[in-house]
């Protein structure tokens, strides 16, 4: 495969946007014809005219935000999904929940462009640390590797002295999961003066890669990677060797259009990242993930011409990712409603590249420890995530309308 990992990535940007635009109607006519969803959303477009990103830009867009709630109404998939379940490989269970779809195609959730540019190569060992629990971020980066040839040690997520084991053991040379819980792994490994030393490259995603963390790996011999995407897209965009923002991926039209519209923003505004993935067993159109982003001008110097984004910058929304689990509203009210609370404001941070969660909470009286720790217990049941809880006095908390406040910083 030599430096790229095909001749897609380094085509001149105006055959690549010729070529995509030319595959838009069908990819239209598709989602209009095969699902219940678009064929009522876009019931008055013929497919035909969509044939430049203006046009793209004149359809509607569907929320992530209200997959909960289209699912809710239709099940399994909200009407979104062209294959049938029982046409499909896996089906997936995100927090909320949401389903998600997977089909028989080798590297469906198209992560093999990602690894290869992190440097995974056909032979390599790899500790596959994403959930293999009902969430499909394992799968994902596992049909990747496979893709590559690689062999995939599925390792999951907590365990960490048989994690620091195995590395020993095993002896991988690669990486894949959040880069929190490489670091966890690591120190772990310190403190059982267990070997880590063969782990030499990492590709991870699932929360914001911050640099402290990067330095931390790259003290530690690991040059690692990130990678952008979302359980219902797969993998929208991946860094490279440049180290200059994300390329995006080949098989998706990407969009950064103004939060609350659909409307394209200009090259470098800060916008919301809606995506038209070519996807043929769920083929969404101007979804729009939530996540905020910019577009870098220019080309990488690695050489792959297509668009570059400045990786995630938060989310246009109130749902909010943590350790790689998205927490939305509805699940903060969940867990208020249960103990009979009332205004609440969920607070994430990250602490030395950690998230956190605090759940502040308006309550008159002393504090009650039995109800703080029943309320974390909550919370933890709910969202699948730790937390701490504090309850605050009445009027304390802002009158914005807030359920979820993150302010990590990502600068």
């Amino acid at each position: 495969m030599g430096e790229h990992y095909d001749a897609l990535e380094t085509r001149d940007p105006a055959v690549r946007e010729r070529e995509l635009m030319a595959r838009l109607p069908a990819q239209v006519a598709l989602a209009r014809g095969s699902t219940a969803h678009f064929a009522r959303v876009l019931s008055a477009v013929d497919p035909e005219t969509v044939r430049t990103r203006a046009a793209l830009a004149g359809l509607p867009v569907t929320r992530k935000s209200a997959l909960m709630g289209l699912q809710k109404a239709e099940l399994p998939f909200g009407g979104l999904n062209a294959t049938p379940a029982s046409g499909l490989a896996r089906i997936f269970a995100s927090p909320g929940p949401i389903y998600d779809p997977e089909g028989r195609r080798p590297d469906f959730w198209r992560t093999a462009r990602g690894l290869f540019a992190a440097g995974f190569r056909a032979g390599d060992v790899v500790l596959n640390c994403y959930s293999y629990h009902l969430t499909p971020a394992g799968s994902m980066f596992e049909t990747g590797l496979h893709r590559l040839g690689c062999a995939v040690i599925p390792g999951g997520v907590g365990q960490t002295e048989l994690q620091a084991r195995v590395i020993a053991d095993l002896k991988p040379s690669g990486y894949v999961g959040t880069p929190s819980f490489l670091k966890l792994i690591l120190e772990k490994c310190d403190e059982l003066g267990t070997d880590a030393s063969s782990l030499k490259r990492a590709l991870v995603s699932g929360e914001a890669f911050l640099p402290p963390v990067r330095e931390f790996l790259r003290g530690r011999g690991i040059e690692a990677s990130q990678a952008y995407g979302t359980a219902d897209l797969g993998v929208i965009a991946y860094e490279t060797p440049a180290r200059e923002g994300l390329v995006v991926d080949e098989e998706v039209v990407m969009e950064i259009v103004r939060p609350g519209t659909g409307d394209p923003v200009a090259e470098g505004e800060v916008g919301e990242v809606v995506v038209t993935p070519f996807n043929e067993d769920y083929p969404l159109v101007r979804f729009a993930t939530g996540d905020l982003s910019a577009v870098l001008p220019g080309t990488s110097p690695c050489g792959r011409t297509n668009l570059r984004i400045k990786g995630w910058l938060g989310r246009a929304d109130q749902t909010t990712k943590v350790r790689g689990i998205f927490v939305h509203p509805e699940q903060v009210a969940q867990v208020v409603g249960r103990h009979g609370l009332g205004r609440s404001r969920l607070v994430v941070d990250n602490d030395g590249g950690n998230d956190t969660l605090l759940l502040r909470v308006e309550r008159e009286g002393a504090p009650d420890s039995q109800l703080v720790q029943a309320v974390e217990a909550t919370l933890r049941d709910v969202t699948k995530l730790r937390g701490e809880v504090h309850f605050v006095a009445t009027g304390t908390l802002p009158n914005d309308g807030k359920v979820i406040e993150d302010v990590r910083k990502y600068a």
